[in-house]
């Protein structure tokens, strides 16, 4: 096959990461080549048309398809670590739009609009220091744990917010009966999604030589365990959760000087705009 004489002009890596779920989570096939140097292209213009797509954003397949067309090495972005996603979904927009992004914020002293232009590198570089804790000795049980894959994170994601909708009509119920039986309902649908968000990121439990890997039997276990060891689990789960969110902004006030923190959310509708 002749070679598109047009190739010489083809988008090239803007940008290269080392993605931080090595020796953490890693699957067969997600990913080919270097993960401690993954290169990163800008998005096409058919890119940011699919983030535009309202479907395919709410169920996640916009961003898969976006981080698999700018990083040629990811081959499944559905089996990617949530660790790798956010590195990655940060990559993309510096690949494309340059390091800074500008962030509107209300001040809380004197409720005046600033603007801010933060350094995007700083999120890169955060991902770089952080390490994921995967073990948790509880006497003689070691828990060993892994960070949801974006399928799994994108479903429970779903799934929470199909409910928190639900929630949120419970007042157009007339009949008093039907509104406590719907909201006990709900809640305890929650419940068990957030419950069932907990075992999925239990990978394996060993006890002395014996390592239990079966999903059936670390979900009767975890719904049958005592709660220290379970709140134990939990807490450690949310740990690494916050230890692996992005870094807050240190930010001031152009009016009354004060002092604030400003967060970055990974929002795909409005990260990957030009500003």
């Amino acid at each position: 096959m002749p070679q598109n004489p047009l190739q010489q002009y083809f988008r090239q890596p803007k940008i290269f990461v080392n993605l931080p779920s090595q020796g953490v989570y890693n699957r067969p096939g997600a990913i080919q080549g270097d993960v401690t140097n993954l290169p990163v292209c800008a998005m096409t213009g058919m890119d940011e048309i699919v983030l535009k797509t309202p479907d395919a954003l709410l169920s996640g397949e916009s961003s898969v398809r976006v981080i698999e067309s700018c990083c040629s090495a990811v081959k499944d972005a559905w089996d990617l670590s949530i660790l790798d996603t956010t590195l990655l979904f940060t990559a993309i927009r510096i690949a494309t739009f340059g390091n800074t992004m500008a962030v509107e914020n209300t001040c809380g002293a004197c409720n005046t609009e600033n603007e801010y232009e933060l350094d995007l590198g700083k999120i890169i570089q955060h991902f770089g220091t952080v390490k994921y804790d995967n073990k948790i000795q509880l006497k003689d049980l070691v828990i060993n744990l892994r960070p949801l894959n974006y399928k799994e994170s994108t479903e429970y994601s779903l799934k929470n917010f199909q409910l928190q909708q639900q929630i949120s009509q419970v007042d157009t119920i007339q009949d008093e009966i039907e509104k406590q039986s719907t909201i006990n309902r709900l809640f305890k649908n929650l419940a068990e999604v957030r419950t069932n968000l907990y075992i999925l990121c239990v990978e394996s439990v060993e006890i002395g030589t014996q390592v239990v890997t079966e999903r059936s039997f670390i979900q009767e276990w975890m719904n049958n365990c005592e709660k220290s060891i379970f709140d134990a689990i939990t807490a450690h789960i949310e740990k690494n959760r916050e230890d692996w969110r992005i870094p807050v902004f240190k930010v001031k006030c152009s009016s009354c000087d004060k002092d604030a923190d400003l967060r970055v959310e990974l929002d795909q509708s409005n990260f990957f705009e030009g500003a």
